[in-house]
């Protein structure tokens, strides 16, 4: 992994401090060019990973992406998933089987469907787990995705009804049919490695907010640092800025301070935020790219 990750927050207004910022954000972000330019700028500062949901305004930009296939022949993406609003939104527009209909994969669309059916029937989580990971990587069709990660509301749900076994399912399916690495999202970190340690994944990549502030850190900095210290794994941090009560310096030199940090993935709407950002990390870190 890179040690710089792009994430996508600003674009579909999600601000966790500011509901005004958030606003703002969606008005300015409504129309493709508008997204295409941060990521072109983020781009030209050397950063090649979009770390994503599967908001259906993804699916644009991966045809963008596609479409432009030469100006990013080193761009990859992260896919990040469910996007669940998308489904609770689908399913009151469309109705059930339409909207199983609209996210399954396009090859073998009916097989899909009749697996999903009997998969119901039977309550065949694997079935249906891996089905849901396939109709969320359809618009990710032909672009690099060397890492897939199931968000942090499948996950900690999955933490609360203690089904480690579907993790175990994400994780062999991501890697035998898409040749990714699994991650995993959380907004525990104790508890999720514990319970991907139980499901048998391996030095997972996991996801969760880290931060000086201990900003939405369940369990407190102190708890945090203890498993980065006497875990393996390999940890992303994200909220690194605690959505901008933080400077950005005083935020990442804290950061810098726990070295078993792989990467760190931040969203910003303007190329000046990009540039001073990646400026902060290139004197600390020394590069945004692969160590």
């Amino acid at each position: 992994m890179d040690r710089v990750l792009f994430g996508d927050n600003q674009f579909f207004a999600v601000n966790h401090m500011s509901e005004e910022k958030a606003r703002a954000q969606a008005m300015r972000f409504q129309d493709l060019p508008a997204v295409i330019d941060v990521l072109d700028a983020a781009y030209q500062e050397g950063i090649r990973t979009f770390m994503c949901t599967t908001h259906e305004r993804v699916g644009e930009i991966c045809e963008h992406f596609r479409a432009h296939r030469e100006r990013y022949p080193d761009y990859v993406f992260y896919p990040c998933m469910p996007y669940a609003h998308k489904y609770a939104n689908a399913v009151t527009e469309v109705g059930m089987l339409e909207a199983l209909r609209r996210f399954l994969p396009n090859e073998g669309a009916l097989g899909a469907m009749l697996k999903a059916g009997m998969a119901v029937a039977s309550k065949d989580a694997r079935a249906i787990l891996e089905l849901l990971v396939d109709a969320e990587m359809k618009m990710f069709h032909g672009l690099s995705t060397p890492v897939v990660l199931l968000q942090n509301i499948v996950v900690d749900l999955l933490l609360g009804l203690r089904f480690d076994a579907a993790f175990s399912i994400f994780a062999e399916h991501v890697r035998t049919r898409y040749g990714a690495e699994p991650g995993f999202i959380t907004m525990n970190l104790p508890m999720a490695l514990d319970a991907l340690e139980r499901a048998g994944v391996e030095d997972p990549i996991v996801c969760s907010n880290i931060n000086k502030l201990a900003f939405r850190v369940s369990g407190g900095t102190t708890a945090y640092d203890d498993v980065l210290e006497t875990r393996t794994f390999r940890p992303v941090a994200m909220s690194v800025f605690a959505s901008g009560a933080i400077p950005p310096r005083e935020a990442l030199e804290w950061v810098h301070e726990r070295p078993q940090i792989r990467s760190v993935v931040f969203g910003a709407s303007t190329p000046t935020h990009i540039r001073s950002t990646v400026q902060i990390v290139e004197q600390l870190w020394g590069a945004v790219k692969s160590r």
